[in-house]
């Protein structure tokens, strides 16, 4: 499944009332560190059957980088019925973004 862009209009809908697991990335156009990050949560979007990646830009959405307390970049957060279930901030191989997803 493509990532899907979340902001403020789509948030309640794709994230919180998701019946799948959604593995959400705080990013930034500017971030080396998103930049690398960011190929890897595509191919997991594409090879992880039954979640969502959804992508929170900080710059254009500070309140939900607010809600999450998103201090540094990337941050990445599992949600699943509507909380987080993990989370962890800087660039993680592919296999510790998976292994985050089986969080329960």
């Amino acid at each position: 499944m493509a990532t899907v862009k979340i902001d403020q209009t789509n948030f309640q809908k794709e994230v919180l009332e998701s019946e799948t697991p959604v593995l959400l990335d705080f990013w930034a156009p500017w971030c080396g560190p998103c930049r690398m990050v960011s190929p890897v949560l595509d191919q997991v979007a594409d090879e992880v059957e039954g979640i969502k990646v959804g992508k929170i830009n900080v710059d254009e959405q500070p309140e939900l980088a607010n809600q999450f307390r998103v201090m540094s970049i990337p941050t990445l957060v599992v949600m699943k019925n509507g909380k987080v279930v993990d989370s962890s901030v800087g660039v993680r191989p592919k296999a510790q973004i998976i292994k985050m997803l089986e969080a329960e």
